[in-house]
Parts: C-alpha cells; sequence; structure tokens
C-alpha cells in the first residue's frame, strides 16, 4: 500500500495548477489513470504518483509501476484538480518542450499549428486529434493556452506524451520553416475553397502544415494570408458552423487518410 503523502509534497503539487509555477518547476500535473498511465510509460516523466485508496485498489498496475506512490485523501484529492469527477490519481510530471525547429524535419508529413488558440479543452483535443492521425507534432504559438494547463492535459486522454509538442512558437517562423522542408500550408476557414475538392484532387496527399485559428475569431487576415490556401469543412446540414476541434478533426482525418492510403 501506498505511504501517505506529507503536506510539503501535496503543497508543492498544488503549485502547479497555476502556469508560472509550472514554468518555473518545469513540471505539471496530470489526472485520471489514462494520462497517468501514458507518462509513466515514458521514462523519467513521472516525478510523484498521487493515489487514493479506492484508486490504488482499482489501478494497482500504475500503483506498481512508480516507485513511491503517495496516498492521499479526497480532501487532498480536489486540492490537486480542478477536474469535477476526479478519478483519484495524480501524477506531477516532468515538461517537455520542444522548440519549432527541432519539430519540424525532412521527414515531416502531418504538423499542426495552434495559431492562438485559448480554450483548454480545445487545444487537447486537437493535441489528441493529431495524436490519433499521425501527426508528427503539434505546434503552438506564443499566443495560445498553455498545453501543460490541467484541463488541456486532460482532454489530450494521454496523447500529450505522445508526440512532441512545440510552445510559444512564432507563427510566421512555423511556416516559413515548414515550406523551406516541403510542406505546403493550408489553412482552416469556413470561408476556404471545399476540404471535398481538395481531397479530390490529390492535393492532401502532400506533407502538409495545417494552421488552425483562435475558436472565436479564426486565423487573422495577415495569419490565413501566409498559407498556400484556405480551407473550408463543407457544412451539409443547418449548423452555423463546426468548433475548432470538431473541424481539425476533419482536416486532420483526411490529411490521414491521403497520406496513408493503405491504413
Amino acid at each position: 500500500m501506498p505511504q501517505p503523502a506529507s503536506r510539503a509534497r501535496i503543497r508543492s503539487a498544488r503549485r502547479l495548477l497555476r502556469r508560472k509555477e509550472r514554468r518555473l518547476a518545469g513540471a505539471f500535473l496530470a489526472e485520471g489513470p489514462q494520462a497517468v498511465r501514458e507518462a509513466l510509460r515514458r521514462p523519467g516523466r513521472v516525478l510523484e504518483l498521487f493515489v487514493t485508496a479506492a484508486a490504488a485498489e482499482r489501478h494497482a498496475d500504475l500503483v506498481a509501476a512508480h516507485p513511491e506512490p503517495r496516498l492521499i485523501d479526497e480532501a487532498e484529492l480536489r486540492a490537486l484538480t480542478d477536474a469535477v469527477t476526479p478519478q483519484g490519481v495524480v501524477a506531477v510530471c516532468r515538461t517537455d518542450p520542444h522548440d519549432a525547429d527541432s519539430v519540424i524535419t525532412a521527414d515531416t508529413r502531418l504538423l499542426v499549428c495552434c495559431a492562438r488558440v485559448s480554450d483548454p479543452g480545445n487545444a487537447g483535443t486537437v493535441i489528441r486529434c493529431a495524436d490519433a492521425f499521425g501527426a508528427d507534432a503539434v505546434v503552438l504559438s506564443a499566443e495560445s493556452v498553455d498545453p501543460y494547463n490541467p484541463k488541456t492535459v486532460r482532454a489530450s486522454v494521454g496523447s500529450l506524451f505522445h508526440l512532441p509538442i512545440a510552445v510559444d512558437a512564432d507563427v510566421t517562423d512555423v511556416v516559413t520553416a515548414a515550406r523551406a522542408r516541403g510542406l505546403q500550408v493550408l489553412a482552416a476557414d469556413g470561408a476556404g475553397e471545399s476540404l471535398t475538392a481538395l481531397a479530390g484532387s490529390g492535393e492532401l496527399a502532400r506533407p502538409t502544415l495545417w494552421l488552425f485559428g483562435n475558436e472565436a475569431h479564426g486565423l487573422s487576415d495577415e495569419l490565413a494570408g501566409l498559407a498556400d490556401r484556405v480551407v473550408a469543412v463543407p457544412i451539409l446540414g443547418a449548423a452555423e458552423s463546426l468548433n475548432l476541434a470538431t473541424a481539425a478533426a476533419v482536416c486532420l482525418y483526411a490529411s490521414s487518410a491521403a497520406l496513408n492510403p493503405d491504413a
């Protein structure tokens, strides 16, 4: 059975709910068994593991995978997470930030750039979609939400640990670097040309950087102007629009299908 966590350990972990403290510590909190399980599969990523007694029984594999799991009660658990229904498992994980240059290589085939994306749930879901559809990396602009925000981590459901995440990027520099390595640049926007038509032309079989903009305002004219093409997901029903994460999922699936026709 895990040993009880000290108040000092819990206080130290709780500080990581704040972005400034995450940056200073180079660490963040991952809540829930799936996210923690994926973190534990990456050597050196999990620094602390906190579990409730009930969660320790349900997830014995997680307890066994860490050398010093710490026991917490329900009140201490609520102090470490903003989840409405926490699942009894919280890990302190080491951050692994990259810069954009390091994740854009000659072998990059599918790259995602979130430009001024502010909603943590959307950012986490885009990271999850990028992982699911085989993207090589996700880049977050300097004006975007922190990928280590607890809600972003939770929405990624462990995908944060599967692919490189570049942070604090300048979108213009990302586009320049992508083009230099042979990628086309596509911007997702409701006023663009049809994704269906583009897929039918075979253009999506080329290595691609996708630009996704802010949830409320989309991509600015300046950022959309950096793209080779502006692309829209066709809406056939009465819905006014798709939210960012849903549109990203459709776009990335279309690119993935073109790049991996035998999948």
